[in-house]
């Protein structure tokens, strides 16, 4: 799964010389977090709420509402922005744009085609493309397996399930800190998984948890 495929295109943006009470409200108008910011066709930077908080007065201010709204009437976008933020390509995957965000402790990244600002991708538009990579709205049986973390375990579960002439419908696993054993979590297009769930214990695996969903 790719950024393209996920990302939201086109996004509003704002110049360096806007007010940041204007973008401020191009922001609550319509629920955005984050706003690229371009001059001459060029990402010169992103501003987000925490960006213009830092501008804002304190809450503690002795000024007036007046004066505050004065001074606030005063700052553009250029004085708030983050420069040179860090972007992502659409041909990137989903998964490093989850890296890129979580190792720079950002919501969301701006999606560059070159020079070009084709699009941005944020934590909702991540958590839209887990649903659909982990199939959640789609109807099936939830299995959650204890298996060794070593090679063909994967394969001959999966040639169970398919002896079952049941389809997979995701299947994802991690290791768990400290230990040999590995979570196989693995969604299967049935309402009743009964008979895979015995023959995998049956095999030696250790079922942990099954749910299903409609």
């Amino acid at each position: 799964m790719f950024v393209r495929d996920f990302m939201t295109a086109n996004p509003v943006v704002v110049s360096p010389d806007t007010p940041i009470q204007e973008a401020l409200k191009l922001m609550k108008d319509h629920g955005f977090g984050r706003l690229p910011v371009c001059s001459d066709g060029k990402l010169v930077g992103i501003l987000t709420e925490a960006d213009v908080m830092k501008v804002s007065p304190s809450p503690a201010t002795t000024l007036s509402v007046y004066e505050i709204n004065y001074l606030v009437s005063k700052v553009k976008v250029s004085e708030a922005m983050t420069k040179s933020p860090v972007t992502v390509s659409p041909d990137d995957t989903v998964e490093y744009a989850v890296l890129v965000m979580r190792d720079n402790k950002i919501g969301g990244v701006p999606v560059m085609d070159g020079d070009k600002l084709v699009g941005i991708i944020t934590e909702s538009n991540v958590f839209e493309a887990l649903i659909e990579m982990l199939g959640f709205r789609r109807a099936g049986v939830r299995i959650t397996i204890d298996v060794p973390d070593k090679v063909g375990v994967i394969a001959q579960i999966a040639d169970l399930i398919k002896q079952h002439g049941v389809s997979i419908i995701s299947l994802a696993t991690y290791t768990k800190p400290e230990s040999d054993l590995a979570s196989l979590v693995v969604r299967v297009a049935t309402d009743d998984a009964s008979s895979i769930v015995s023959a995998v214990e049956e095999i030696g695996y250790k079922v942990v948890h099954v749910t299903a969903s409609s």
